[in-house]
Order: structure tokens, then sequence, then C-alpha cells
């Protein structure tokens, strides 16, 4: 059961999970993080971490949707390891609704 990084995550990108997770498996788009299925180990340490409360296990309703998006952009999108700065705007895009418009299917990172 790998975990998902949903919309909630648009335009925040917080990226406190990447500091924690032990197997590196987030990968970086221009405004959002996706985790590989295949590469999670299901540990869960992510979900407490993020601050918009985006991750949830695939078996979550919430999950359902952006697992796919989360399969396709993980092979797409560079690897990331190493916590970066959220958007300087991140705190007032937290907790907004339908951010899943907002979504963009271009790589993060320098």
């Amino acid at each position: 059961m790998p975990y998902v990084v949903t919309d909630g995550c648009i335009k925040c990108k917080y990226m406190d999970c990447v500091e924690v997770c032990p197997v590196d498996c987030f990968y970086e788009g221009e405004n959002m993080l996706v985790i590989h299925p295949g590469e999670c180990i299901d540990c869960g340490v992510c979900e407490p971490e993020c601050p918009a409360e985006a991750i949830y296990p695939d078996s979550d309703d919430a999950a359902t949707k952006w697992l796919e998006t989360n399969a396709e952009f993980s092979q797409k999108w560079p690897n990331v390891t190493v916590k970066g700065e959220p958007p300087a705007d991140a705190d007032e895009w937290k907790g907004k609704p339908g951010k899943a418009k907002l979504f963009s299917p271009k790589p993060g990172g320098a």
C-alpha cells in the first residue's frame, strides 16, 4: 500500500516529507511532489510531516484519483532527496480547495 501525494500539495510543495523519506521515493514537479509507488515502502513517516496534509495511503478515497498521477509523473520528474524551500506563497495556498485544475505537468528542480 504505497502512499500518494494529492492535490493538497499543489502550489504548497513544503517538502518536509522529502527530508524524512528513508528510500528517497519523492519526485518533484513544478508545483507539487509525487511518490513513486514502486519505490515507496509504506512506512508512513511522510504522512504526518506534510503541513498541507496532502499525503494519504493509497487505500484512502482521497488518494484514489491521484495514484495514477503519482505513478506517471514519478517516471518523468526528477528525484528529490533534499528538502528545498517551499514557494513564497505556500501558506496562502495551504488548505484551499479546487487546486487540481492548477496541476502542472512540468518537472521541477533547478
